[in-house]
């Protein structure tokens, strides 16, 4: 990554995501977190972001492109939890998605942002099937961190 983009995602992980954080935590806004544990520290971290729910999971836009840490964590983990609603998802493998099938994941107006800013970096995080009750799990995460 350049600098600057570096500088910024710094910027925002210091302002806007404590904002965003609390948002999700809260079940408030189009917010979800994504709880994930570092791939060299080990440490549990969670990121907020906006995901569309479809079948078999939620859809996720990579911003910022797949270096990303929350990204990269859970591909080198094989999964994560996401927590929409106040609703806790096992999320068990990560795919990529053609952008034209990202985007349709969301509603109208995010769409038509996401077409205009010529986002193209979509990924399916799956969850479990329904045979586990659509992959909620209780909530087992203790004092995690904030991570972009």
């Amino acid at each position: 990554m350049g600098r600057v983009k570096d500088g910024f995602l710094q910027v925002l992980k210091r302002t806007l995501n404590p904002l965003t954080l609390r948002a999700a935590r809260a079940g408030r806004g189009p917010f979800a977190l994504v709880r994930h544990v570092g791939r060299r520290s080990g440490r549990r971290y969670e990121t907020p972001l906006i995901l569309a729910p479809t079948a078999g999971g939620f859809v996720a836009e990579l911003t910022y492109g797949p270096q990303v840490s929350w990204y990269r964590n859970v591909v080198a983990a094989g999964g994560c939890e996401v927590v929409v609603a106040g609703r806790t998802h096992t999320v068990v493998g990560v795919e990529p998605l053609a952008p034209d099938v990202g985007r349709a994941a969301f509603p109208a107006p995010a769409r038509l942002v996401l077409r205009l800013l010529r986002r193209r970096e979509f990924r399916l995080l799956r969850t479990r099937g329904p045979a586990d009750h659509g992959g909620v799990v209780p909530g087992s995460w203790d004092a995690p961190q904030s991570d972009a």
